[in-house]
């Protein structure tokens, strides 16, 4: 154990996030993401949901201040969103303040983008449409 590190972030997920460079990307991925046959590093984060992992996430993680740092899967035509998702991530990634918004990508981006990430975290989250990208900013 380490001390202000949140029990949540595994010894993996934390080596992972000291090993990413500005412009790496991570991935944390609903439980129902093709991860594994995407290719990258996979980390399993079960029984944790997204929100929670974000909020013990963003302490340690500086998101890219020069390109669109946040990327959620739009829905495929005729799914219907359920907008509660993305305010949950935004609770835990700012808690209540201002942020970068969240842009939304095609499925099909989305898993191309997956493809060239540096890891991806498989969580217990449940809702659809639950993934969301993270861009590494430069830390200060």
């Amino acid at each position: 154990m380490l001390k202000n590190i949140s029990p949540l972030i595994s010894p993996t997920l934390l080596k992972v996030l000291a090993e990413m460079g500005h412009g790496d990307e991570i991935i944390f991925a609903d439980a129902h993401f093709p991860a594994h046959s995407i290719g990258p590093q996979v980390i399993r984060a079960d029984g944790v949901l997204v929100s929670e992992l974000l909020a013990a996430v963003i302490p340690l993680f500086e998101l890219d201040s020069y390109a669109p740092p946040l990327l959620m899967m739009a829905p495929v035509s005729g799914d219907e969103l359920d907008n509660q998702v993305e305010q949950r991530y935004r609770q835990a990634l700012f808690n209540g303040e201002y942020g970068p918004a969240i842009e939304r990508i095609d499925r099909y981006a989305f898993y191309e983008r997956a493809q060239r990430a540096f890891a991806i975290v498989i969580t217990g989250e449940r809702a659809k449409y639950g993934n969301i990208l993270l861009k590494k900013g430069v830390t200060p």
